[in-house]
């Protein structure tokens, strides 16, 4: 068991960089990817051309190893004999080392333990829409204590990418369109992996989701403010509140700088403003990519050595540049040695206080992946991640029609519940040419679908189930068909969506962004047959964006929105239907009203906005925050608690008071956002700066307190530096983005430049039920 302090181990690390050779050095900041299934695709970008050639067995472990790449999330792998493989392979890295150091094992746990039987959580997204940072902190710290169990150390979430654009395919693995969201729940997950022992590992440093035409690994675009005030905001919230202990650099360049060859990023920003004080992680191939694909060096000893002057410490996912070509660079002069010594540093000085060199645990004989309580806190978060846009009445259905037709593509369809990054669908084979486009694979973990779950929870009620298509195809008798079981029967639920998986294997995920926001296939087509049926229709998204609905908002008799809700999402859909659970979600990400609808977020400056020079019209169908619930909520004035006036270093608080006046339980989600009227620099018409969620039983009320530093005011001036400045603020109480309850007067009383690393990032919440 590891007892140094952190000093302690940090002077251990430097001591034995001092007795280590080049090559063992070297091996200390390469990896080993091992025992890929090479009938599933790739799953990392330019995969199959990368891996050829690489070293492999005893070749790869001459010197020791800094890193094991995805033990059990490459190929199907028993649970118990994976852990006893992987201690083997330990205990052998250990015997080829001098000083008898073991490698970090990391794998992929963004929509849990990326790992064949390993309990399915819902996507990022579903937890962006839950506005639950404990909860978020509960599920990490539940997937770090699985993954410990097992022999892995790291794990390669959470993505703290903020949307700009929906039709990116890996919306699903972001937390959502707000910085601020995102840096709260991505900063909840890093401390709930890290409490159990796991590295958590940020991804992707910065601004890969801002990419031209939301096209994946395309080019950025931007400028420094929007850069540091929105894309780099949830990484220093991670890392100055969650200090976590591993980054990961974008495969995008930036204004024509890759972000594996960026010094300003990776070592001025990360390291030297904010204090990081963990190590870089490659993403997959990002370093020798440098010469693939960014042309920025000559070959892959060049690119090695820009990562490494950059500041990444590790490559991932082999020893691609960090083998023999930095091992060349270093003996020519090319990377100068103190540089290779900084990184083993930082390497060791994380193994020593993981005890990777001490002896290591013997596996345990028996390994449960998906326990009891790992699915209770799946089936919690899809719950609360539901989001009911819209709703006449007809939900919940209490009392079940004699005749429901369940109709759409992905009503029978486990998989439809998962996101790219977990096991089933990572592995998923799309097979166009034969009968079945997604051949049924082993999802390893119990998953009912929508179809299983209403069959037994609307008893009394005759369900006929017609798909009506595949995701990605339908002919016209197909829509026909549905349409039909549409007209007869008393309730249509349609459930329309996603099959997520990777490069175009899928319809959402890693490299399968989308042309435009329409439903993959000829779903709207399907959606707007059933609805011209003129039966109460219900319409259930399960998807990893956000799409337009076409007349839906207008015709429906009701629309649930489910972000790839995980292994327990058709429960949770069904329980929100039928009203044994209540609706709390809300959106993280706006709902497009047109197909063809312009890229956009509720982030904008007010040119941004719907306006008479512009025929093109931006405006969500529905709003960043919204989501409806079954009782009704009356608020009471708000009040600033602080006063009218703040100095630049002062909190103002806030504080709203609110009643359930219906007659189910509910949760009210009360959100603020800050309105800077002038400021030195064009500011988007508001942001969310606070968030409380208030579960309220009937006739109940609670407050919530809001302590809103000033420094959230803050912003890049003129000059490029962070600061405050006096004037008029406003903050606003709302339901959401779109729907503004009150808004809240403050002056602050003069301007206050800041350090790099120094502001106040978050807003004390405190939320409490009150009598009377």
């Amino acid at each position: 068991m590891h007892t140094d302090t952190p000093a302690e181990a940090a002077e251990r690390a430097a001591g034995l960089v001092k007795r280590m050779t080049l090559e063992e050095k070297c091996a200390q900041l390469a990896s080993l990817w091992h025992g890929v299934d090479a009938d599933a695709g790739d799953m990392a970008p330019h995969q199959s051309e990368q891996t050829e050639g690489a070293a492999a067995g005893d070749d790869a472990l001459a010197h020791g190893l800094g890193q094991l790449t995805r033990p059990f999330g490459s190929a199907l792998v028993d649970p118990a004999a994976g852990a006893g493989r992987l201690a083997a392979v330990q205990r052998r890295i250990r015997s080829n080392s001098r000083f008898g150091i073991a490698a970090i094992a990391h794998e992929e746990c963004l929509a849990g333990f990326m790992a064949h039987g390993a309990t399915a959580f819902p996507t990022a997204l579903a937890w962006g829409a839950t506005f639950d940072p404990d909860l978020v902190r509960a599920m990490a710290r539940q997937i770090g204590a699985t993954m410990r169990s097992v022999g892995i150390h790291q794990g390669l979430a959470p993505v703290l990418d903020v949307v700009s654009d929906s039709r990116w395919g890996r919306t699903e693995e972001t937390i959502g369109e707000d910085p601020y969201l995102t840096g709260v729940l991505g900063t909840a997950y890093v401390t709930g992996l890290q409490e159990s022992g796991i590295i958590a590992t940020l991804k992707h440093f910065a601004g890969y989701s801002a990419s031209h035409a939301a096209r994946n690994f395309g080019p950025v675009y931007m400028g420094p403010r929007q850069f540091a005030e929105t894309y780099l905001t949830p990484f220093e919230m991670a890392v100055r509140i969650g200090r976590a202990k591993a980054v990961m650099p974008s495969y995008a360049a930036n204004d024509g700088v890759p972000s594996h060859a960026n010094v300003r990023l990776l070592t001025g920003v990360l390291r030297e403003e904010w204090g990081f004080e963990g190590v870089i992680v490659a993403d997959y191939f990002g370093v020798n990519f440098l010469n693939s694909l960014h042309g920025v060096a000559a070959d892959r000893s060049a690119a090695a050595g820009l990562a490494l002057n950059a500041g990444v410490d590790v490559e991932l996912p082999g020893a691609d540049c960090f083998g023999e070509p930095l091992r060349a660079a270093v003996a020519e002069g090319a990377v100068e040695e103190k540089t290779l010594d900084r990184a083993v540093e930082r390497v060791l000085t994380q193994k020593i206080e993981l005890g990777l060199l001490d002896e290591l645990p013997e596996p345990a004989g028996t390994v449960d992946l998906d326990p009891p309580e790992a699915r209770a806190l799946a089936a919690e978060v899809a719950r609360k991640s539901v989001v009911l846009l819209a709703n006449d009445g007809t939900l919940p259905v209490t009392s079940p029609p004699a005749r429901v037709a369940l109709l759409g593509p992905v009503a029978d369809d486990p998989a439809a519940m998962l996101g790219c990054y977990s096991f089933p669908n990572h592995h998923m084979r799309y097979e166009p040419e034969s009968g079945d486009p997604y051949p049924r694979v082993d999802v390893g973990v119990a998953i009912a679908t929508l179809a299983d779950r209403l069959a037994a929870d609307l008893p009394g009620a005759t369900v006929e189930q017609v798909a009506g298509g595949w995701i990605l195809d339908a002919d016209d008798a197909e829509i026909a068909a549905a349409a039909n079981a549409a007209a007869s029967a008393d309730l249509a639920i349609i459930a329309v969506g996603d099959r997520s998986s990777l490069f175009g294997r899928g319809t959402s995920g890693e490299g399968c962004d989308a042309p435009d926001h329409a439903l993959p296939g000829r779903q709207s087509e399907l959606l707007e047959a059933v609805l011209d049926s003129g039966t109460p229709t219900v319409v259930v998204v399960i998807s990893g964006r956000p799409y337009a609905l076409g007349t839906a908002p207008e015709r429906a008799a009701a629309i649930v929105q489910a972000f790839l809700p995980g292994e327990e999402g058709a429960a949770a859909i069904a329980a929100i239907l039928t009203g044994a659970a209540e609706p709390e979600g809300r959106l993280p990400v706006g709902v497009p009203a047109r197909r063809d609808s312009p890229p956009a977020t509720y982030l904008g400056p007010q040119l941004a906005r719907r306006s008479e020079v512009s025929s093109n019209d931006p405006t969500a169908r529905y709003a960043f925050g919204h989501g409806l619930t079954y009782t009704e909520f009356a608020w009471d004035e708000p009040e600033l608690v602080s006063g009218p006036e703040a100095g630049p270093e002062g909190v103002v608080e806030v504080e709203v008071r609110v009643r359930n006046t219906g007659d189910r339980h509910g949760t009210e989600v009360v959100q603020l956002y800050l309105h800077d009227p002038v400021a030195s620099t064009v500011r988007p018409v508001q942001r969310l700066v606070g968030f409380a969620r208030l579960p309220l039983a009937p006739g109940e009320a609670g407050r919530a307190r809001f302590a809103v530093p000033v420094d959230l005011a803050a912003l890049i001036g003129l000059d490029g530096q962070w600061i405050v400045e006096a004037g008029a603020l406003e903050l606003r109480l709302g339901r959401s983005a779109a729907d503004i309850a009150a808004t809240l007067a403050v002056e602050v009383t003069g301007e206050r430049r800041f350090e790099p690393g120094t502001r106040t990032l978050a807003t004390q919440v405190t939320v409490e039920t009150v009598v009377g």
